[in-house]
């Protein structure tokens, strides 16, 4: 007897589920249109496609602008090769290191920021200046930063290379020259303050090595003897505090 009630029940489904496909096919969906920015009635023309293709690009390209025309970049590879000289792999990981560059960055670049949403961000949305003339003034503290950053060899390089008169000031010089000088200028400085990191790192892995060498324990890594050490050191000599401050003074904010 259950399972006469539990065939008819698959039947009652079945048929129901033949009703609904076929009312589904009869009565088709309706059309829906979205359209982005003012309607008709309002006499303004929406957003076109152009337009939101434009914001996408933008949008995609956010990541390199804060890595390439900010502090982020050195910030972040320093960082890096402190953890690598310290040996401990994934410590930290790689998700609180970006998130101390990245508060770092702005930190660093808060006056800059600042001064951008006073001369170009609010004057736009309170509808004083144009977009065109909102980037010009945004452009305006980010080159003045950039170019005190910038060593004049790697300038020279791009300018020459473009075949561009000589600036008189940083105003002058095109974002599309500043922005790959400014990068590996920071590069360059990432580096050297890296090498630096690394020296008291290299010296605990010296001396390690070639205690267990003389003790004759050939087969034992050294990396597991020094690996201690050097956490000891770091914390000693307070290393977080002493390469934040590095890299705070680092920065040329004239």
């Amino acid at each position: 007897m259950n399972k006469k009630w539990i065939v008819a029940a698959v039947i009652v489904q079945l048929v129901l589920w033949g009703l609904f496909q076929s009312h589904a096919y009869a009565e088709p969906l309706p059309n829906i249109n979205i359209q982005v920015g003012n309607g008709a009635d309002s006499g303004t023309p929406g957003t076109s496609a152009i337009s939101i293709l434009l914001l996408l690009t933008v949008l995609s390209i956010a990541p390199a602008i804060l890595v390439l025309m900010t502090s982020f970049t050195r910030i972040v590879i320093v960082l890096g090769f402190l953890r690598t000289s310290l040996g401990t792999q994934q410590m930290p990981p790689n998700q609180v290191l970006i998130g101390l560059a990245m508060f770092l960055t702005f930190f660093v670049m808060s006056p800059t920021l600042a001064q951008v949403n006073d001369v170009a961000l609010q004057p736009y949305l309170k509808g004083e200046i144009t977009q065109t003339q909102a980037f010009e003034k945004a452009a305006d503290p980010m080159k003045k930063f950039m170019f005190a950053q910038t060593r004049e060899k790697d300038l020279l390089l791009f300018i020459k290379y473009t075949k561009t008169e000589k600036p008189t000031s940083y105003k002058d010089i095109p974002i599309t020259v500043l922005v790959p000088a400014y990068a590996i200028s920071e590069l360059k400085t990432a580096f050297q303050m890296g090498f630096m990191i690394f020296i008291p790192f290299l010296i605990i892995d010296m001396v390690v090595s070639s205690t267990l060498m003389a003790m004759g324990m050939m087969m034992l890594p050294p990396v597991m003897i020094s690996l201690p050490f050097k956490i000891l050191l770091f914390i000693l000599v307070d290393g977080w505090y002493l390469v934040v401050k590095s890299l705070l003074m680092s920065f040329n904010m004239t």
